[in-house]
């Protein structure tokens, strides 16, 4: 209720004003946002490096070197002659050895283990700076409003891609089966998931490099066509990705090495020669590289398309995101011919492989501008 105020209250007082609160949009949406999203571009790092290690144990042929899963004991390396004796023997008695690499004397064996046990390695350094930083963010009530679900996705997806990754190289581990190599499909799932986390930790860095009320701003101005075709550019780029593993898995890309034609032929010889049918397409070295180069033209032609809208936007961000996206997959395409015609030795093959990464990260920048562009002033200036 008012108070009755005075006859000859002095016209010059003023009550105190009232301190302004923030509104409903901004309230519990602070959080260190600066600093989680610093920790997921060291997560992103890690991963690449861990996509790179993992390329460079396949094209070394070093995936089956360790016989076992050990989660936990597995961190320590062997540390005498007699544990790198008993890790070689338990190699020996697999199919790659046996039919493959019988040659090899415990100094060769080494080589190949260290690649394995760094790539494991590393896996566990990833769940570990995981686990630490959302604890640390989470104990300290600074993870954002919403955030918490999302982040503890990445942590799921990592133990998820650690059981992926020994249920690939089990398929490898056999003794009188005649198998030499990890089964590709399981490859493509292994590599697949990877981007998969990869392309989470990067949309989650580019949404937490904004406040929560830019970004409900910028969605109005969303570019609703732009944005469907950037979400078809990355559905695809997947796709070409998942058979490049398939390439991978199965050394297709050192099988024919002339181009444009393969075996001097438009269409590869004996591209049907397995049986039954369907292992054609992904165990089939000249099916399975033709429909690598043919999904490249594709997407190569569709990321055209995609150029020329991208480069009608109004916002000169996205103009420009868009313009670097064409711009690697160009060069993209460049160094898959040249992989290629080099019988893809480990530097180019491991470039085609970190150059696939840049374009992923490109195109789910474009992606992002198309929903959330950065409004600019008619001078350039970003306001």
């Amino acid at each position: 209720m008012a108070s009755n105020r005075k006859l000859f209250e002095d016209v010059g007082a003023q009550a105190a004003k009232p301190v302004a609160t923030k509104g409903v949009i901004d309230a519990g949406r602070g959080g260190a946002r600066g600093a989680i999203r610093i920790w997921l571009m060291v997560l992103f790092a890690l991963v690449f490096v861990m996509i790179l290690i993992g390329g460079a144990t396949r094209l070394t042929d070093s995936g089956l070197s360790i016989t076992e899963w050990r989660p936990f004991t597995g961190a320590m390396p062997p540390m005498n002659t007699a544990d790198w004796q008993a890790e070689f023997a338990k190699y020996q008695e697999i199919d790659e050895f046996r039919l493959q690499n019988s040659w090899m004397t415990l100094a060769d064996f080494k080589l190949i283990y260290w690649w394995e046990w760094g790539h494991r390695q590393l896996g566990r350094v990833i769940g570990l700076v995981w686990a630490i930083g959302f604890l640390w963010f989470l104990l300290r009530k600074q993870i954002p409003t919403g955030w918490t679900p999302k982040l503890l996705l990445l942590g799921g997806l990592g133990g998820l891609q650690g059981a992926i990754g020994w249920w690939m190289v089990s398929s490898g581990v056999t003794s009188g089966t005649d198998t030499t190599d990890v089964h590709s499909g399981r490859l493509a799932v292994h590599l697949g998931l990877a981007f998969v986390i990869m392309g989470f930790i990067t949309w989650y860095a580019l949404s937490l490099g904004r406040t929560e009320r830019d970004l409900m701003q910028a969605r109005r101005a969303k570019e609703g066509k732009l944005f469907g075709l950037s979400t078809g550019l990355l559905h695809f780029a997947f796709l070409q990705i998942l058979i490049g593993a398939l390439v991978a898995g199965i050394d297709a890309g050192r099988t024919y090495t002339d181009w444009p034609l393969m075996a001097g032929q438009i269409f590869p010889p004996q591209a049907f020669a397995l049986e039954p049918f369907w292992k054609n397409f992904i165990e089939n070295p000249g099916l399975v590289q033709f429909i690598h180069r043919v999904t490249g033209y594709l997407l190569f032609a569709f990321a055209v398309v995609v150029w020329l809208r991208g480069r009608a936007s109004t916002h000169p961000n996205t103009r420009f995101a868009f313009n670097a996206t064409f711009a690697a997959i160009a060069l993209q395409v460049v160094l898959g011919i040249t992989t290629v015609l080099y019988e893809a030795p480990l530097t180019i093959a491991l470039m085609h492989q970190g150059l696939a990464v840049l374009c992923w990260v490109l195109i789910l920048r474009a992606r992002h501008l198309s929903l959330y562009p950065i409004a600019t002033s008619l001078r350039g200036a970003t306001k």
